[in-house]
C-alpha cells in the first residue's frame, strides 16, 4: 500500500494541476485508483480494493468504495481527459508536424464494443476518446462523430491531422465529415466490395480493381453509389494475403498508401489495456458507463506511464535516446513526424542551458507490460 500512496501523492500533484477546479476529494480518489492499477495491473475490484491505502480494514467498505467511485458521474472521461488530449495534441503538432491519429474498435467478448480514437506516438497509441456498448456491436458513425468532433476540438487551431481508419469504418458520412475539415488528412483501408467508379466509364468493385496489380494508384476516382470523390491506392506486398486499398486525399503514390502502416499503432496499445497490460478482459463490470470510467482511470495510468518515462528519459537518456534525440525522423510518408508528448505536472519538456532546445523523446512508458 505504501507503493501505492507514494504513486497516488505525485498523480494527484497532476491531476490538480490539470484540474484546478475539479472536487478535490474526487481528484485525491482518482489518484488513488489510478495509483492502484498501476500497482496491480488488473481491473479486478477485489485485488484493487486490497491495495488501496483506505482507514478501513473491512474488505467489503474497500470494495464499496471503488464502486461508488465507478457511479461517480463526475468522473466522465472527456472531463478527466481533457487536458491530457490537449497538451499531447499540442506537442504532436508542434512545428508543423502532422498528429496521426488512429481509430478502431476493440471487444470485451460478447460484453462490451469499445470504440477508440488514439493519438499515433511512435509504435504505440495514447487513448483520447473512447465510447462503450454493451453487448457485441459495430459502432458506426454516429459515435465515430462524436469522437472525432471531441478530438477535433482539442486540437490547436493550424494542425495538420492524418486519420487512419480499418475497413470497417468508411462509411459516405464518414468521407463527408472529413471532406469538410481543413487540413485533415485520411487513410482509409477499403473493403473488396464497395462500387468504385475509376473514371473509365465503366462501374466495378474495388477488389475487381486491386485483383491482378501489385500497385496501381488512381486520382479523382467516385466511390459508393453516392459518387465520392477521393484517390486510391493499391499496393500488394510480398507475403501478404490481401492488397491494401487505401483511400486517401493525398497523391496516391507508394509513400502514402505506407502510411496506413502506422495505425497498427492502436493494436499494441489495446493490449496494454487488455492481455498484456491491465488485464481488461478480466473485469467483471456490466454496465458501460461503469467501464467507460475505468477506462478513463486505465488512460490517465497509461498517459502518466509515458509522463514518466519520458521524464525519465530526458533526466538520464540511454546513448539510444540521446541518439534519438539529436535528431528528426519522418514517419509518415510525405507528411511530417510526431514529436514526445509532455503531460500536465510533467517536465517532460526539457530546457536545455544555452541553446534551450526540446528534449524529444519518444513513447517511454515507465513500467513494462509482458511480451
Amino acid at each position: 500500500m505504501g507503493t501505492v500512496r507514494q504513486l497516488a501523492t505525485e498523480i494527484e500533484r497532476g491531476l490538480r494541476e490539470a484540474h484546478p477546479t475539479l472536487r478535490r476529494t474526487v481528484v485525491t480518489k482518482v489518484a488513488l485508483a489510478v495509483g492502484a492499477i498501476l500497482e496491480a495491473q488488473t481491473p479486478n475490484t477485489v485485488e484493487l480494493a486490497n491495495l488501496l491505502p483506505l482507514d478501513t480494514e473491512r474488505q467489503d467498505m474497500r470494495e464499496q468504495w471503488l464502486r461508488r467511485l465507478l457511479k461517480n458521474p463526475l468522473l466522465a472521461s472527456p472531463v478527466l481527459l481533457e487536458p491530457w488530449a490537449r497538451q499531447a495534441l499540442a506537442a504532436a503538432g508542434q512545428h508543423g508536424q502532422t498528429v496521426v491519429l488512429s481509430m478502431d474498435q476493440t471487444d470485451l467478448g460478447d460484453r462490451f464494443a469499445v470504440l477508440m480514437l488514439g493519438l499515433v506516438v511512435g509504435d504505440r497509441a495514447l487513448p483520447l476518446a473512447w465510447a462503450v456498448e454493451a453487448g457485441p456491436a459495430n459502432l458506426g458513425f454516429d459515435w465515430q462523430y462524436i469522437l472525432l468532433e471531441r478530438v477535433r476540438d482539442w486540437l490547436p487551431a493550424d494542425a495538420e491531422v492524418l486519420l487512419l481508419a480499418d475497413r470497417f469504418y468508411p462509411s459516405v458520412a464518414l468521407f463527408e465529415w472529413l471532406h469538410a475539415q481543413s487540413n485533415w488528412h485520411y487513410r482509409l483501408r477499403l473493403k473488396g466490395n464497395l462500387t468504385v467508379d475509376p473514371g473509365l466509364g465503366d462501374l466495378t468493385t474495388t477488389g475487381e480493381l486491386a485483383a491482378g496489380h501489385a500497385e496501381q494508384y488512381l486520382g479523382d476516382v467516385r466511390l459508393f453509389n453516392h459518387g465520392v470523390p477521393t484517390n486510391l491506392g493499391i499496393l500488394h506486398e510480398p507475403g501478404h494475403p490481401e492488397p491494401w486499398i487505401i483511400a486517401l486525399n493525398d497523391p496516391p503514390n507508394r509513400a502514402t498508401v505506407r502510411d496506413y502502416g502506422s495505425r497498427w499503432g492502436i493494436e499494441p496499445m489495446f493490449s496494454d489495456f487488455k492481455s498484456r497490460g491491465f488485464q481488461l478482459e478480466d473485469t467483471h463490470l456490466r454496465a458501460p458507463d461503469r467501464l467507460d470510467r475505468l477506462l478513463a482511470i486505465m488512460a490517465l495510468a497509461m498517459h502518466w506511464c509515458v509522463r514518466v518515462g519520458q521524464e525519465e528519459a530526458c533526466d538520464r537518456p540511454t546513448p539510444l535516446e540521446k541518439k534519438l534525440n539529436n535528431k528528426r525522423t519522418r514517419t509518415i510518408g510525405p507528411l511530417k513526424s510526431s514529436p514526445a508528448v509532455p503531460f500536465p505536472g510533467s517536465s517532460a519538456v526539457c530546457a536545455r542551458s544555452g541553446g534551450g532546445s526540446r528534449c524529444n523523446t519518444p513513447y517511454h512508458p515507465s513500467i513494462t507490460f509482458a511480451p
